[in-house]
């Protein structure tokens, strides 16, 4: 059949099925944005709607950035697409070196993909392969955490903790466990990292070494702060306490710096942020401000040494993308290094920081609202249930859009991360509309 001539019907949307969405319950009264600059969005009518979410964590630099639509474009002109496997082009190795000198530590290498989704699957299985290229085959299983988000591949849900996320897929992979939750009562309404629990919730790592013996433990992976179920920042010395452990055991350890990574906390990624450095770190979303899919996972120095391992004509890692490393991806992520570090962004992150704390704290003592939290450009604010789970969530994160602004809901938490580019007098707003929110939904 050739493709249709007609136009389709006018606000026909029955064809597409929407992601972690009720579509008939949206398909009723539907949120539609048309188009983006700065620090807004506009819908079709033209109503004016502030970012109080950055897209989806991802547009950190704001809409609209005329410099990378350039780069696209000339990128564009001059090729649109190469091929990764045993090929390649200039600005992929040229993109890998920039990332290189912007991580921490010895965390080298660069692998490219297309989400963050992706990158966590890849960072799995070059777990898998360093230990069996080492002569570790038997290490094999992944520790995750209750609440982690890893994306929606099968092994990201598999190692994430999040049920919905969960329940409906099966068996995943086998040999996979978890860490407790990092979300304790008296921590509530913490500014910047909590107070409690840090050692003693990363000590339960050991209780599963004790269980499996490391000999079979290939990986744990976390987010440095779990971002999908109200954002949750680590508590203290929570992440330096799982470097030790993980050391101890020969266990390689996995920054997910999805949401994290470029710029959120104040500063470069979480790994600076809390002086950890991880063995693998996956990053997407700020890594092309969004513009054209990316995702990747950062690897040690001595992971990557340990993959080259067999003779030189051999394949080194039996895994990719037909877009690892797309030119226009390439292009894109490069001419965003360029606006993180000709604007200071990060640095803005850590000076707003601060700021923002006193704007998301101010609502605490709004109705329903029992927890608050921060840390760099981000915050999580519990409500109260109102009935079945997530009802009184959902309200509120409609209301906002109603009133003029966009967030995240995840049950009945509340989540907001604008873009790095956001003014004080933005914050403002954006506070105020969140309360009149809340208000709106006692």
């Amino acid at each position: 059949m050739t493709p249709p001539d007609s136009v389709p019907i006018a606000n026909n949307m029955d064809a597409f099925l929407m992601p972690f969405t009720a579509n008939r319950q949206f398909k009723k009264n539907p949120r539609l944005l048309a188009r983006a600059k700065g620090v807004h969005y506009w819908t079709p009518e033209g109503r004016r709607v502030i970012d109080g979410t950055a897209g989806l964590w991802c547009v950190n630099a704001g809409h609209g950035r005329e410099e990378i639509k350039a780069a696209i474009a000339q990128q564009l002109e001059e090729m649109d697409y190469a091929p990764s496997f045993q090929m390649g082009h200039p600005k992929s190795f040229e993109l890998a070196a920039r990332h290189a000198a912007l991580l921490p530590g010895d965390l080298n290498h660069a692998f490219y993909c297309n989400s963050g989704s992706e990158a966590v699957d890849s960072a799995l299985k070059i777990a898998l392969a360093y230990h069996r290229a080492n002569g570790q085959g038997t290490r094999t299983r992944f520790v995750g955490r209750e609440r982690g988000y890893h994306g929606v591949g099968f092994g990201g849900i598999s190692v994430g903790g999040m049920v919905n996320n969960r329940k409906w897929f099966g068996a995943m992979l086998p040999g996979v466990d978890h860490l407790p939750h990092t979300h304790l009562p008296q921590n509530a309404f913490s500014r910047g990292e909590p107070e409690h629990g840090g050692i003693e919730l990363a000590n339960a790592l050991e209780g599963i070494v004790g269980l499996h013996d490391a000999s079979n433990i290939a990986a744990v992976i976390v987010e440095p702060c779990a971002g999908s179920t109200g954002y949750l920042p680590p508590p203290k010395g929570y992440l330096k306490r799982l470097r030790e452990i993980c050391d101890k055991h020969g266990i390689l350890l996995i920054f997910d710096e999805v949401i994290t990574g470029f710029g959120r906390l104040g500063a470069s990624f979480a790994a600076e942020k809390f002086g950890v450095i991880p063995d693998l770190m996956t990053v997407a979303k700020g890594i092309s401000n969004a513009t054209v899919p990316m995702g990747g996972v950062f690897v040690r120095k001595h992971v990557f040494e340990g993959l080259m391992q067999g003779p030189e004509n051999a394949v080194d890692l039996f895994h990719g993308y037909t877009y690892s490393a797309h030119p226009l991806a390439c292009a894109a992520a490069s001419a965003v290094l360029d606006i993180y570090k000709d604007e200071a962004l990060f640095q803005r992150s850590a000076e707003l920081s601060s700021y923002w704390e006193e704007g998301v704290h101010s609502l605490k003592d709004l109705p329903n609202v029992t927890d608050i939290r921060n840390l760099g450009l981000a915050c999580g604010i519990d409500l109260a249930p109102e009935g079945a789970v997530g009802t009184r969530g959902y309200k509120a994160f409609v209301k906002a859009f109603d009133l003029g602004l966009m967030m995240r809901q995840s049950g009945d938490a509340l989540a907001m991360s604008p873009p790095l580019i956001i003014e004080k007098k933005q914050i403002d707003e954006i506070i105020d509309i969140a309360g009149q929110a809340i208000k709106a939904v006692a």
